[in-house]
């Protein structure tokens, strides 16, 4: 693993592959609610998170899902020290959702899906042994970046495939890339993050929140433990129901 923070393609060639993604292999969503659903998930993930996050989550008795990405566990990357084995058993054991984020934190987009396949079955190894017994029931795609044939055989594999593109998750929205909204950017980015809150309170819908580091210094892609505690306050106030996404996506089924 690298401790340098990786950037997928852009230009028109970036985007017409993540349109590409988006239009075809879907599973699309059919559902109402009277009140909105919020699941609060931490990728790859790092200790900070471990840290910051399952103390705040905890004070409110709500639990989050965490995208393990296994074999960044006991190194240090760009988002600082990353989990341990016994961070992850300790957050099974608290009743969190252990969820997939590959092994090596690969691009879909850019992987032969037998690659990818095998990448996640090394991850789902390596978690296992941390806490045996589980099964990982979601997945969260790396960078957000996918592609129809990732979609086509993950679909089978996992519950819901998450991506990166912000949104609140309604009918007619794709089970096989879930919409989701980072915890980060600063102060322009909470109030992104706040508004896509109300709009779940507005119309309900199901609203999925990510972030990486939480630490007072963070990187691009996390926040501070005050930030964070500002989003998990709008989110209680919503009237939100607060579940991990392997209870939501149960609950949305019911």
């Amino acid at each position: 693993m690298t401790n340098q923070a990786y950037i997928p393609s852009g230009g028109l060639a970036g985007k017409l592959v993540r349109l590409n993604a988006r239009l075809r292999i879907r599973r699309p969503l059919t559902f109402a609610l009277d009140h909105p659903i919020v699941s609060i998930t931490f990728d790859d993930f790092p200790r900070s998170a471990v840290t910051y996050g399952r103390a705040a989550l905890g004070r409110r008795g709500w639990h989050g899902t965490w995208y393990a990405a296994a074999g960044f566990i006991g190194t240090d990357t760009h988002h600082g020290a990353m989990m341990t084995h016994v961070d992850v058993g300790a957050l099974a054991d608290a009743g969190h959702e252990i969820a997939c984020h590959t092994h090596s934190h690969t691009d879909a987009a850019r992987t032969p899906v037998d690659t990818l396949l095998a990448d996640i079955d090394r991850n789902a190894d390596v978690l296992n042994a941390a806490v045996p017994g589980s099964t990982l029931e979601n997945f969260a795609f790396p960078y957000g970046e996918s592609s129809p044939a990732a979609k086509s055989a993950l679909q089978s594999r996992f519950e819901t495939l998450r991506g990166v593109r912000p949104g609140v998750n309604r009918t007619g929205d794709d089970l096989n890339l879930l919409k989701a909204v980072g915890i980060d950017g600063g102060q322009d980015g909470m109030d992104r993050v706040l508004d896509w809150i109300a709009d779940a309170r507005k119309k309900p819908g199901w609203l999925i929140l990510y972030v990486h580091d939480i630490q007072d210094q963070p990187t691009d892609w996390g926040c501070t433990p005050r930030e964070f505690e500002m989003v998990l306050e709008a989110v209680s106030r919503s009237g939100a129901d607060v579940m991990t996404v392997r209870d939501a996506a149960k609950a949305i089924r019911a």
